[in-house]
């Protein structure tokens, strides 16, 4: 979802691109997301754990946006080995190829909100501390150490970005482990019911996927960046129950439910969420566009067109 939003932003502004996806079946690689600039890139199915590849693809490039990743929290906790393999070896090999072959190109590292784990206190600024609840969040936690550690020894201009709950057209549909805004517009299109846990109040920072992209080319772009960290979101806590009245309202006749929290989750639940961006507005000029609302509604109309590229 966010590679190809990214792609097709690069693309508008006259970039050469190069996408590389390993297509591997849970995390949302699908042809269909290029649909429209198949012709304007090069696509190669490859993975970030091939060093070889790595070393070829970085040579000549000017701006590296590394999104590469195992992305369920819930499997990180049952598939450890898998998600180091992944999030931690596979971008030591993009950090390799770059320190010898291509030191100049910018690359931004797309993190994740659930490096900060349990939340003290809102909203979340970049000291906040790490009270990790994940495999994934410890090792999202550790690839932005290896970015920080190649950009101070090796001088390679790198920039990491806390995304918080991204959503919209172009993510997977067929599970559940990451993305809930976008499976529960599956569930709500499918005229299932949604489930609430819990009471729901818990708060989130829902951001809008061509936010994040045009955030990322910002961060990419902006001298001074580089060797920094920054929260990436929409800067707007949102109560979980709110999100699903929402997506129910946009979609007529959608029931939601209300059960308690089973035990696999609530251990993982972090509390309330909301990105403090100061830091990547004073340092970008960015801010977010999108609306919840109207990010929801231009998500369910998208699947609404293709739903049978993504069911």
């Amino acid at each position: 979802m966010i590679g190809s939003t990214i792609a097709r932003l690069a693309v508008a502004h006259g970039a050469e691109v190069t996408i590389l996806d390993a297509m591997l079946p849970l995390y949302g690689g699908n042809p269909f997301n290029l649909e429209g600039i198949q012709d304007k890139i090069v696509f190669v199915k490859g993975d970030i754990r091939d060093l070889d590849l790595m070393k070829r693809l970085v040579d000549g490039a000017d701006y590296i946006f590394n999104l590469a990743a195992q992305v369920s929290y819930v499997d990180s906790n049952s598939k450890p080995l898998l998600d180091l393999d992944i999030n931690c070896r596979g971008h030591l090999n993009l950090l390799q190829a770059c320190s010898h072959i291509n030191r100049k190109a910018r690359i931004v590292f797309t993190s994740s909100r659930f490096v900060y784990g349990t939340i003290e206190y809102n909203p979340v600024d970049e000291k906040h501390p790490f009270n990790c609840l994940s495999i994934y969040g410890i090792h999202k936690l550790t690839a932005e150490k290896y970015y920080r550690f190649y950009h101070d020894a090796h001088g390679l201009p790198t920039v990491s970005l806390r995304i918080a709950n991204p959503y919209g057209p172009r993510q997977q549909m067929k599970h559940s482990k990451y993305g809930i805004v976008n499976w529960f517009i599956r569930l709500a299109l499918e005229g299932q019911p949604l489930t609430v846990y819990g009471d729901g109040a818990q708060k989130r920072d829902y951001i809008y996927v061509e936010d994040v992209a045009e955030a990322a080319l910002c961060a990419a772009l902006t001298q001074g960046t580089e060797g920094q960290v920054y929260n990436l979101g929409s800067g707007t806590g949102t109560p979980f129950r709110d999100m699903v009245k929402l997506v129910a309202e946009l979609l007529p006749g959608t029931v939601i439910k209300q059960v308690e929290w089973p035990a696999d989750r609530y251990f993982v639940e972090t509390g309330d969420y909301i990105s403090n961006i100061s830091r990547l507005t004073q340092a970008t000029g960015w801010v977010p566009k999108t609306s919840l609302r109207d990010g929801i509604a231009k998500t369910i109309d998208y699947y609404r067109q293709y739903r049978d590229k993504y069911w």
